[in-house]
């Protein structure tokens, strides 16, 4: 699947959104990708995950447990660890921080991947592989459907993406004009679970 491909799966879902948007990590952008569009279809979804499991297989190999933040991870989390062969697991919130939770545990030995949906800052990637840092296993990488640092973004860890693309951002107090003269919406899914967003 090719980048162009990936952008065409999210066109056609309505995923790609153009307009004035605050980020999860509280950065601005001219450009949202609604990936909730996406994941609702799960053809399209198992299409973009499959070819996302192909790059993890070529770059670490086998891999026993995928591990992503929820919410947003969750669905290609759970795909990609499908398509994989893989257990899948999520991380979720308690006083702000990520935590497992559920009885969720990590064997010793286990070659484990933090799955995401879209890194922008890789923010929730760093924080998804702090809370499984202490658990036994190995940590071998993360896999995120649609990079929009261009790889910029460092997780912690090797980082294979469907897609690498830049999409500018900006810091609330630094927007373009063009930018600035458009009402922000706030469509992320962060703040759901009490974090401040």
């Amino acid at each position: 699947m090719t980048p162009d491909d990936v952008l065409a799966e999210f066109r056609a879902a309505g995923a790609l959104l153009e307009g004035h948007f605050i980020l999860s990590s509280g950065r601005r952008s001219p450009v949202f990708l609604q990936k909730m569009f996406v994941f609702m279809d799960p053809e399209r979804t198992a299409k973009l995950c499959a070819a996302l499991a192909a790059k993890v297989k070529e770059r670490f190999g086998r891999i026993d447990y995928v591990v992503s933040p929820a919410v947003g991870g969750i669905v290609p989390g759970y795909e990609t660890a499908r398509q994989l062969g893989a257990k899948a697991i999520f991380v979720e919130r308690e006083n702000g921080e990520f935590k497992l939770r559920r009885g969720f545990e990590i064997p010793p030995g286990a070659r484990v991947l933090v799955v995401e949906d879209i890194v922008t800052t890789g923010l929730s990637t760093r924080e998804c592989l702090a809370a499984i840092a202490g658990h036994p296993g190995e940590t071998v990488g993360a896999a995120v459907l649609v990079d929009r640092s261009d790889g910029k973004a460092d997780v912690g860890v090797p980082l294979v993406s469907l897609l690498s693309w830049y999409v500018p951002d900006y810091a609330p107090d630094a927007l373009p004009p063009e930018l600035a003269a458009i009402p922000p919406v706030k469509p992320g899914s962060r703040g759901i679970q009490g974090t401040k967003a």
